[in-house]
C-alpha cells in the first residue's frame, strides 16, 4: 500500500504542480515579472520588508541567487535595498510605490484564480482538501528538514 501510495501522491503532484506551473508562467499571473522575482515581490509584500537572510531562508533560495533577483527589482524600480540601521551586516527589503502595485496586481490575480478553483470544489469538501494540503505541506517541510 505504502508503494502504491507513494506512487500515486508522486502522480498527482507532479500534475498538481504542472498545472500550477501554466499559471505561473502567463505573464497575467505575475504581472511581467519572472516567477522568482513574483515569489520575491509576494513575500515582500506581505511582510512590509524584511532581511535578504529572511527572504532567502523563506523561498529556499542561498543569498547569491537571491541577490540577482533583488537587484533586477531594484534596477526596475520595484524594490529598494536598505542597510539595516540596526545591525549594518543585515540589508532590508522593501518594495516601491511600483513595486506594491505590481504585488497587489499579483494577489488580485491569485485571489481571483484560487477562489475559482476552491469554489469549484465540492463544498462538503473543501474543508477536507484543505486539512489535507495542511497535513501534506507539513510532512514535505518535515522531510525536507530530516
Amino acid at each position: 500500500m505504502i508503494v502504491q501510495g507513494s506512487e500515486t501522491l508522486r502522480e498527482l503532484l507532479r500534475i498538481l504542480i504542472r498545472n500550477l506551473g501554466i499559471l505561473e508562467k502567463s505573464d497575467s499571473s505575475c504581472s511581467g515579472v519572472t516567477i522568482a522575482q513574483c515569489h520575491a515581490i509576494v513575500e515582500i509584500g506581505r511582510a512590509g520588508q524584511m532581511s535578504l537572510i529572511e527572504l532567502a531562508d523563506m523561498l529556499g533560495l542561498d543569498k547569491s541567487t537571491l541577490s540577482r533577483t533583488i537587484n533586477n527589482l531594484v534596477e526596475t524600480d520595484l524594490a529598494l535595498r536598505e542597510i539595516d540601521p540596526e545591525n549594518r551586516r543585515y540589508v532590508i527589503i522593501k518594495l516601491t510605490k511600483e513595486g506594491y502595485k505590481v504585488y497587489q496586481d499579483i494577489e488580485e490575480s491569485m485571489f481571483r484564480y484560487y477562489s475559482s478553483i476552491f469554489s469549484s470544489i465540492p463544498e462538503d469538501k473543501r474543508e477536507q482538501v484543505l486539512e489535507s494540503l495542511q497535513i501534506l505541506t507539513k510532512s514535505v517541510k518535515d522531510s525536507n528538514c530530516g
